[in-house]
Order: structure tokens, then sequence, then C-alpha cells
């Protein structure tokens, strides 16, 4: 049995992508947008809920540094871009101008300079691949939570403290509250609450180390992090804020989880156990041995409450097409393959009110796809 996905929409990105990275669909249903980053600028333009650009409603911010030097966020409204770069978390405008900025320890692991400007380190060869942290907007737009190296320029939380963890007001750039990530990250993820904008998800990679998965809460006056046990790659988040949906570091299990880390009404899947191997890979030889696992990729999320879009791509390009499945946490339907009406590229990203978007092989275009019945 498999279920078949409807193409709801075909969405050109802004910029070619010989210049830009690929486009994203970012915001909750009401209020999303397409996104690209190139390194001179982001384009964000809203779209409707066909997936329209709406006529005349673009908006470019002008990059204070590469795209290969760090990450960015657009506000829920698009009145602001927010860039987590090498020495910096920087606010920017339309017009280019400055909103705010907070200066932080350079995340070139060697380097314990505190850099003012980027021009300090823009011709340096032992600064071309940082490793970096990452900033979210809440759901409301009125604070960003930002990944940084410590120290702050106003100083540091204690001499042990590598990363730190902000809450920033998005107006003002004031840094409201700080802690410990206890992590020393390769990169990082932001995946706020959908509806509380006290909450937010952040997910760290260390590279073959680990992936320390954090989850935060401000309230007000106070941010408490806690540590969810294993190593953990956040996807996704249910409209509800209640579930998270995980794939563990080393691949082999997919599960359903609260925001303390409990797996939810044992909702957790090994590979291996969930999904049948390729139907063009060897059958007569040792699984283990010649590298035919089924594994999850760090790819997916929640189409509804209870529905998830998961894929083993990694795992299966070289026996043939990579497989998405549909996940109905319920146990009503299990896992389902999803039939596309022609091939599909790379993993699914949900988008949420039961759709999800796939990238074309020439990284241009975002095609999204809906189940019939499923589409909020």
């Amino acid at each position: 049995m498999s279920v078949h996905a409807r193409l709801r929409a075909a969405v050109p990105a802004p910029m070619p992508s010989t210049q830009a990275g690929p486009p994203e669909v970012a915001g909750l249903p009401g209020r999303r947008m397409l996104v690209q980053r190139s390194d001179d600028e982001v384009v964000a333009q809203p779209l409707d809920d066909a997936f329209v650009v709406r006529a005349g409603a673009g908006v470019r911010f002008p990059a204070p540094w590469p795209r290969s030097l760090g990450t960015w966020e657009v506000a829920p409204d698009a009145s602001l871009a927010v860039f987590a770069g090498v020495h910096a978390v920087r606010a920017v405008d339309p017009s280019g101008a400055t909103r705010w900025e907070v200066r932080h320890g350079c995340w070139y692991g060697a380097c314990r300079e505190m850099h003012e400007s980027y021009d300090e380190y823009a011709d340096r060869q032992d600064h071309r691949y940082p490793e970096s942290g990452s900033v979210g907007f809440s759901a409301d737009g009125g604070l960003v939570w930002a990944h940084v190296r410590g120290p702050l320029s106003e100083g540091e939380l204690s001499p042990d403290t590598a990363d730190e963890w902000l809450v920033i007001d998005a107006g003002d750039g004031r840094v409201l509250g700080r802690a410990d990530a206890e992590a020393a990250a390769a990169g990082s993820l932001h995946l706020p609450h959908p509806t509380d904008p006290h909450q937010m998800g952040l997910s760290i990679g260390e590279g073959q180390d680990g992936a320390p998965l954090r989850w935060g809460r401000w309230d007000g006056k106070e941010l408490a992090v806690y540590c969810l046990d294993g190593d953990l790659c956040l996807l996704g988040l249910s409209p509800s804020g209640d579930r998270l949906m995980t794939v563990s570091h080393d691949q082999d299990s997919l599960a359903v989880r609260d925001s303390r880390g409990a797996v939810v009404e044992a909702l957790d899947w090994n590979a291996e156990a969930a999904i049948p191997r390729h139907s063009e890979a060897p059958t007569d030889t040792d699984a283990s041995e010649d590298g035919l696992d089924v594994c999850w990729d760090w790819a997916g999320g929640f189409l509804d409450e209870t529905t998830l879009v998961a894929s083993t791509v990694e795992s299966d390009e070289e026996w043939g097409q990579g497989r998405h499945w549909l996940v109905d946490t319920t146990g009503r339907h299990g896992f389902v393959p999803v039939d596309y009406p022609s091939p599909v590229s790379g993993e699914p990203t949900a988008l949420g009110g039961g759709v999800w978007s796939t990238l074309s092989e020439t990284r241009d275009v975002l095609h999204v796809w809906g189940l019939p019945g499923l589409e909020g």
C-alpha cells in the first residue's frame, strides 16, 4: 500500500541557484514566505494560501557578510533579518541599516579575539571555514533566540562556558537572558514553539562527537535550559508544540517526544525494523557488512498533530530512487511509502497544514505536495 502525493504548487526561486543557496518556505500556515540567501542579500517573498508569491510584497535585506560565514532568519512579519555570524549577531532592516548587534567570541576554534567587524578577518585564511551558531525568532517575532560562542563583549558566564544561549529583544537588541548551552558546536538550528514565544528548541551538531538537544523556556526573568538525554537531531514540532520529532545522531531511531525528551506513547522506531530494504538492493548479502543498512535521514517533520513525513534517501541513493514515508502515529496505518506523479529529488521538508516540499534537482524550484483529506 502507498499514498499518492498531489502537487499543490511549483514555486520558483527568486534568485538563480548559481548565485544563492536553496529557496525555503519559512513561517507557519497563514504567514508563510519564500526566503533565499545569496552572499549579498536575503530575499523574502510573502506567499498566499496557494503558495503564490504576493505581488509587490517582496523584501530584500542586504547581508553583512558572505553566506558561508553563518546562518540567518527573517522575522515573521518580514520587517527584520537577523544574521548569526562569526563574531556577532546582527539585525538588519530592509534599508541595510544595522538595527542592533550583539558581539560574542569568535566561532573559529583557535581564535580568542573579540572582533569588532567582519573586515578584521575577511581575508584571513584561517577563518575561511569557521564553526557556527544560529538564531531563531519566537512565534510572535518579539524575541530572538541566539546560540553564540562565548564570551559576550561584556563578559562570560564562567571560564568554562564555550557556547551560550541568549534571549534577545528583537526590537532593540537587549540581551534579556543568558545560559550555558553546555556544548561545543560545529553548527546548530533553532525550532520555535509554534504558539508560545517563550519556548524554543535548539538542535546542536558537534560533528562526529554528538548532537546535543536543548529546550529553552524564558519566564521573563530567567532562561531555563533543559538538556534532553541522548544525541538527538530535532526535526520538527507538532502544531500544538507538545510533540517533538527527533532522529538519533546515528540515524537508527526516529521518535516522537515531549519537550523533556521522554518518548510519547512508545512512538520510537528503529529504521531496520520499521522500513524494508530498498527493492533494488541485493538480498543475498549481509546488510551490516556490506553497508545495506536502512537509516533515517535528518529530515522531515509534522504534517499535522499525528502525521509525520520522514525519509530514507541517504541509504536508498545507492540502489535507486530515494524513498519518503508517511508516518501515522495513531497506529492505524504505520509507515506508508509516498508515491509521486514524477520522480522527486532529495529529502522532504514539512510545512505544516498537511503539506510538505521538495527541492527540484536543479535547486531552483520548490515543489509543494499534499494528500487528499490531510491538507488544512
